[in-house]
């Protein structure tokens, strides 16, 4: 079985703007562009029993659009770096979203995510950089101007076993609805 994820689409136009950051880095492995992307939550490995399960309840979130906001680079690893990415400026309609892909995977019987929600988009993998290497890789880059784009779907991924990722194949697509008699909460039962 493949591996699974659910994440949020990158639009080209986002994509295109974020290539601009390749290079320049020892040791970095880039993400191809069209494998850009938001995990909301990591599945891994699942039998085809489970990957139902999780396909037929992520049909029942029932969420606005999320707009997102990439705000500036970063890196994992502090001092081993390990990832250059951009960061999507903190936003609560997104935490709620994921946090509904986290109650359905848990319904399916995996166990929780050990590692804290900090949404990204990976630009790159490091071997071998130094944290003096990733300070000047930044330092070189200038100021990051902020990337906006509004999601209408988020999607369940699925990928194979390989080095840095990808590629990334969308398994389902699931429309985030535009309800104007809503504020981002599922609407009181009977309204």
């Amino acid at each position: 079985m493949p591996r699974l994820f659910t994440g949020l689409e990158v639009p080209a136009d986002i994509a295109e703007a974020l290539a601009r950051y390749r290079g320049g880095l020892y040791g970095a492995r880039w993400i191809d562009v069209e494998n850009y992307h938001i995990t909301l939550r990591f599945i891994g490995d699942v039998d085809a029993t489970t990957a139902a399960d999780i396909y037929d309840s992520l049909a029942d979130i029932d969420r606005p659009p999320v707009t997102v906001t990439l705000d500036m680079l970063d890196s994992f690893g502090g001092s081993r770096p390990r990832t250059i990415f951009a960061r999507v400026r903190p936003n609560p309609a997104l935490t709620e979203l994921q946090a509904d892909h986290e109650r359905c995977v848990r319904r399916a019987g995996l166990p929780p995510e050990p590692r804290k929600f900090t949404p990204h988009v990976t630009l790159a993998r490091l071997r071998d950089a130094s944290p003096l290497d990733v300070a000047d890789y930044f330092a070189g880059q200038g100021a990051f101007r902020p990337l906006t784009f509004t999601a209408d779907r988020f999607v369940l991924f699925s990928s194979r076993a390989s080095v840095g990722g990808g590629p990334y194949i969308v398994e389902a697509a699931y429309a985030l609805a535009r309800h104007p008699y809503m504020s981002g909460r599922r609407a009181a039962a009977g309204a």
